[in-house]
């Protein structure tokens, strides 16, 4: 459960990252809300990333390219899991805020991203 909750506190963190950058961009320039986020979600997953390897699950033993590798095998596709859901929400509830799509497609891939980064990248 511990391990959970340090998870949890390294997903926090880069959610802030992803909300900051994506509200940045949103006010700061004209991407739009799909441009925007294409953008916080590589940034929000290298802070993860780095929290995670250093509170979370310690380092894996594997050599930092391999790690970042697999890391990155299972934050691309959840990523990818968080912009699709993202998407969806946006294109049918026009009214929705971007923020609150971010929120509800954030929590939906927090599950898939503990099990994968747990299992596959710092199992030992």
């Amino acid at each position: 459960m511990r391990r959970f909750l340090r998870f949890a506190a390294a997903g926090g963190v880069g959610f802030i990252v992803d909300v900051s950058i994506l509200m940045l961009l949103l006010h700061f320039t004209s991407l739009g809300p799909f441009g925007a986020r294409a953008i916080s979600i590589p940034m929000a997953v290298i802070a993860a990333w780095m929290l995670n390897r250093t509170f979370t699950f310690d380092r894996s033993g594997r050599s930092l390219a391999v790690e970042g590798f697999r890391y990155g095998s299972i934050g691309v596709t959840s990523a990818l899991l968080n912009y699709a859901l993202y998407s969806a929400l946006l294109m049918s509830t026009p009214i929705l805020r971007p923020t609150v799509a971010l929120v509800l497609a954030s929590a939906a891939a927090t599950g898939f991203s503990f099990f994968g980064y747990s299992r596959f990248v710092f199992r030992r």
